[in-house]
């Protein structure tokens, strides 16, 4: 097992190159037009998790997801000591708010440029259309602009249980998978192969569910650029968001990840082993 000290610069790392890509191809979706459907955003999210895994994998085992951690934890106690959790969640909570601080670093003009086109006052109602680059929201802004309006006719479209439910079932999805490309007890799936198989989950899961939530699964990836949007003057809008919301993208997640690891634990993690 690797020092611990080297495992959470491996998450800091790895979490930092996640958000980077991902907040990064919402930012030129969202600012510049410079991707062409939801698919090509959910693309370059998968290959960016594909990449921060395998990056990292070799040193921390690559969680970038305080909901993976935490399932970790709980169900592979005996390969991650659960005293680890909390130093991870908040290494992979410093890669995040790293990456939303290049990301604003990067778009500010663009950002300014797109508020002022759409006669947006960042702090105010409705901003949460440029805040979108960083935090998540429920129905998603750019899918659904009408949801930025207090008067608009899509603002209750996605109550903030039924977010949390698609939180917690995309995340559940995403950690049984992980969970079976990683059981060494089963046919074991190459590395690299595995990385890209979870990447591949992830922007499968975003190309479903991003219109209803804008497809989270890991409380880092959300919190940390929230962070980041709440300092630079999205204020309340920020945090706690419309309808109080911004929970929505921390509890979904990490009741979704035990659910999945729990799933895969009483199903296919009941199977058996390969016999060699």
């Amino acid at each position: 097992m690797p020092r611990l000290g080297d495992a959470l610069v491996a998450e800091v790392c790895g979490t930092f190159l996640l958000v980077l890509f991902g907040t990064g191809v919402v930012a030129t979706a969202v600012l510049t037009g410079a991707q062409v459907g939801l698919w090509q955003v959910a693309a370059v999210w998968g290959f960016g998790v594909t990449i921060a895994i395998a990056a990292t994998a070799s040193v921390s085992g690559a969680h970038l997801n305080p909901a993976v951690t935490l399932a970790m934890a709980t169900f592979r106690s005996g390969t991650f000591p659960p005293a680890r959790a909390l130093p991870y969640i908040g290494a992979q909570l410093l890669g995040a708010v790293l990456a939303g601080c290049v990301v604003f670093a990067v778009f500010s003009p663009f950002l300014d440029r797109f508020e002022r086109a759409h006669q947006i006052v960042r702090g105010e109602a409705g901003s949460e259309a440029s805040a979108m680059v960083f935090g998540e929201y429920f129905p998603n802004p750019a899918v659904f602009p009408e949801s930025t309006r207090e008067d608009g006719a899509d603002r209750d479209l996605v109550s903030p249980l039924r977010a949390a439910g698609v939180e917690a079932f995309g995340t559940a999805v995403l950690v049984f998978v992980i969970f079976a490309l990683t059981d060494r007890c089963r046919v074991p799936v190459a590395g690299s192969m595995a990385s890209l198989l979870i990447g591949f989950t992830v922007a499968v899961l975003i190309s479903l569910f991003a219109p209803v939530t804008q497809a989270g699964w890991n409380p880092a990836r959300d919190f940390g650029p929230r962070l980041v949007a709440f300092a630079a003057g999205w204020g309340e809008v920020a945090i706690p968001g419309p309808h109080n919301g911004f929970w929505v993208y921390i509890l979904g997640p990490l009741a979704g990840g035990l659910a999945g690891g729990a799933v895969y634990d009483v199903t296919l993690g009941r199977t058996g082993t390969v016999e060699g």
